[in-house]
């Protein structure tokens, strides 16, 4: 007689991993319950899936969690100072759009894409963490302009507000164009000619 086979175990890890996913494809108010239980897999039921996760919305919580300790963590380069100022932006423009063009998971950046995830106002606690991601790597690039006005790279009337501003809104504006289709080497080049505002702006070496 056949023996019966283990009952699948369940990778909490992972179904958070596969509907962040899903959430990062689809947003938040166009992911339905069944979408999600049906990408997690195994045969979940609804009273396993509260009983795991809770609700839809901390489920979300735990896939926007997930998603800023792993992808979004390609911006980290603008809070290290070890890196001079012009190389962190440039190579967070490059690390994040690169991200954002992958295969294996969807294109775009799910922080950036999180202010459609989300549009009614009673969600607006829900996309909080992704909010406060996106204004951290504004300051992030504003803070790279002051350093390099600091240190004597940039003319003292640089705007540092404006030049963060061009550089965190060609980030945002990634992601709409990498699921349009735009390919990773249009992308490099754009950034190519986007640090020649930074070197407009440096003083002039004799």
């Amino acid at each position: 007689m056949a023996q019966m086979g283990r009952p699948r175990v369940f990778d909490r890890q992972q179904a958070i991993e596969q509907a962040m996913h899903l959430f990062w494809e689809q947003g938040y108010e166009t992911t339905s319950l069944s979408q999600l239980k049906a990408q997690i897999g195994g045969g979940i039921s609804a009273p396993s899936f509260y009983a795991a996760f809770g609700s839809k919305e901390a489920l979300f919580e735990e896939a926007v969690q997930c998603y800023l300790e792993s992808y979004a963590r390609v911006t980290d380069g603008l809070w290290d100072d070890a890196i001079p100022p012009r190389e962190a932006v440039e190579l967070t423009l490059r690390r994040s759009t690169k991200m954002q063009c992958e295969s294996g998971h969807p294109k775009g950046c799910m922080v950036a894409l999180g202010t459609m995830s989300a549009s009614k106002p009673e969600h607006a606690h829900i996309t909080k963490p992704l909010t406060v991601s996106r204004a951290r790597t504004h300051a992030g690039f504003v803070r790279c302009v002051e350093r390099g006005i600091a240190s004597g790279e940039l003319q003292e009337g640089t705007n540092a507000q404006a030049l963060g501003t061009a550089f965190s809104s060609f980030l945002l504006g990634v992601s709409i164009s990498a699921r349009d289709g735009v390919k990773l080497s249009a992308f490099n080049a754009s950034i190519a000619e986007l640090m020649k505002l930074w070197d407009a702006a440096c003083h002039e070496r004799h």
